[in-house]
């Protein structure tokens, strides 16, 4: 088996490839693992820049089986904090969004006593949802189930069908809508960081229940580490990983994938391939558009480029701060005024993401330091614009070897961008924590353009498909008809973020199931094992002091 893509779904097909008794040979462009899943050192700081939560890292669930299965997360502490996020309102005032639904609830109730009822209801719902996870299935795919077990699975779910239901029924803007506090209608918006218009209830249920439930931490060591954890679990299986090779095209013979030609020429031939990269690259390119029925072709040929069918990418900032800043809390979402905003490039909605992120990862910064993470959902077109048609991505010779991922010049235009953020939102933060600008030991600020420099994936996206639209929902039915392959073509398989929706556990879960249908098709029963090399991962709990010591902000470890 060929995989194509080092990201955390192709290290995933990788590792249970090897469980099943495939011989693996995985191929990426970049010089790491990880894809998205990453982080880079600038002088004594690590900038860590994809894990904020991840869900399935404690007990009580599907989704932490597979993790240990990869060997993500042993020999680690889980760090969790009982404030999943803050929002602070134009005027000040805020609004913590504790996950714990009692605590929700009494912190709520003192903000605004006449929201009662919404209040009470959205708590009486996040607590039915913390007792569903146990049941939410993620180890096999529905289209692999017999019907006794799918029986199964929909009774594991009757006592929760109400909720769910509900959750699914109501979008979050109509549901905020409820409340009669102007900073309550917008806060609820901005729990999962950024505003996401076309999500529904369920997946702020799902995710505040989680973390209620210890399962949706951060894994010391950071995004990269978790990345290599994975790898190294891949290498002990026996696969084997080439670096700085970028696949231009999957070879296929009398319609049945049989091998992979590099960007170099090379060519290595197999019995299956696997590609966990870019889907527009996949399907448009590595294979020239073919095998595509009409459904498929709309979907990667149209709906992909209609507004909102795919997740944008990110701005990102980070600072490395020469001393610490104990106000500063965790995680925090801003919303800006118009004049602020209008100065972020490409930003899709007034607000901000900040993160003191030495809390999350302390061993990733020198002692007595901080790091600073700010991010804001990004369109890339106003960033394409400033660069003015000049290649995004590039091969270019680099200490005697061909590398894919090297930094390009752009357009004077697009740096002058580049610097009025980083300016905007050092000054918005300066003036929320004096003396910031003068600690600034080093910085850093990517863009939509980085992320396809890095990965390349379409427009800069970090996880592909957007869930409860028309193009989520279409690639979960082609999941369902086809299997994660394409019609007409056989021996080849899609896995990682483009074959389903959904961050980094189901980029897992999606290599898992690609391996079981691989196993179908051949034939074998599937087979998979928890990593015993390391011990268990233990778990910290960081409490957020916030509102409750009104001047005094910080965190105190249980």
């Amino acid at each position: 088996m060929i995989v194509i893509g080092g990201g955390l779904g192709g290290l995933s097909t990788g590792c249970y490839a090897r469980m099943n008794g495939y011989r693996t040979h995985l191929f990426e462009m970049h010089e790491i693992p990880g894809g998205c899943c990453t982080g880079w050192d600038r002088g004594d700081f690590t900038f860590d820049c994809c894990i904020s939560w991840l869900l399935g890292c404690g007990p009580g669930n599907e989704m932490h089986q597979i993790w240990l299965e990869l060997g993500a997360l042993q020999g680690k502490e889980m760090r969790h904090f009982d404030v999943f996020n803050v929002v602070r309102g134009r005027d000040g005032r805020a609004v913590y969004f504790y996950s714990d639904p009692d605590l929700l609830e009494r912190h709520l109730l003192d903000l605004s006593p006449a929201d009662a009822r919404p209040i009470r209801d959205f708590c009486a719902g996040l607590r039915r949802f913390r007792r569903c996870l146990a049941v939410y299935p993620f180890l096999k795919p529905m289209g692999l189930m017999g019907r006794f077990e799918r029986w199964r699975v929909l009774a594991s779910f009757l006592p929760y069908a109400n909720v769910i239901r509900r959750s699914m029924a109501v979008l979050m803007t109509e549901y905020s809508a409820r409340f009669t506090d102007p900073l309550l209608r917008e806060a609820f918006n901005h729990i999962l960081y950024e505003k996401h218009p076309n999500f529904p209830v369920l997946p702020f249920w799902f995710q505040l229940a989680s973390h209620a439930n210890l399962s949706a931490g951060v894994p010391e060591g950071g995004s990269l580490e978790l990345a290599r954890s994975i790898e190294r679990r891949y290498r002990r299986l026996g696969g084997e990983v080439t670096y700085n090779a970028k696949v231009e095209e999957v070879l296929v013979e009398d319609d049945r994938a049989a091998g992979v030609r590099l960007t170099d020429g090379r060519e290595f031939r197999s019995d299956i391939v696997v590609s966990a990269c870019d889907g527009p690259t996949t399907v448009l390119e590595l294979l020239g558009g073919r095998y595509l029925d009409e459904e498929y072709r709309r979907l990667w040929t149209r709906t992909i480029e209609e507004p909102g069918m795919v997740f944008p990418g990110y701005v990102m900032l980070f600072l490395g701060l020469g001393r610490p800043f104990p106000r500063g809390e965790p995680c925090t979402t801003h919303l800006l005024d118009e004049e602020t905003a209008a100065r972020l490039t490409g930003i899709r909605h007034p607000s901000i993401n900040v993160q003191f992120r030495s809390t999350h990862f302390p061993e990733l910064s020198p002692e007595a330091t901080t790091v600073v993470y700010a991010t804001y959902f990004a369109d890339i077109a106003p960033w394409r614009a400033l660069n003015a048609g000049r290649p995004e991505q590039q091969a270019r010779r680099y200490r005697g070897e061909t590398v894919h991922t090297r930094p390009l010049r752009h357009e004077r235009a697009y740096y002058a961008a580049k610097h009025r953020v980083r300016d905007t939102l050092v000054t918005f933060l300066d003036e929320r924590f004096p003396g910031l600008r003068d600690a600034i030991v080093v910085r850093d600020l990517a863009t939509p353009l980085t992320q396809v420099r890095y990965t390349g994936n379409h427009d800069g996206t970090v996880l592909g498909w957007q869930p409860f639209v028309e193009s989520g929902e279409v690639m979960e039915e082609q999941v369902k008809k086809h299997g994660p392959a394409l019609p007409g073509l056989r021996d080849f398989y899609l896995s990682g973020m483009w074959a389903t929706t959904g961050g980094l556990i189901r980029a897992a879960a999606a290599g898992r199931q690609v391996v079981q249908f691989v196993c179908r098709d051949d034939g074998r029963e599937f087979t998979a094992h928890v990593d015993d090399s390391a011990p268990p991962p233990t778990h910290t709990v960081i409490r957020v002091r916030g509102h409750r010591t009104d001047s005094e902000q910080g965190e105190e470890r249980t």
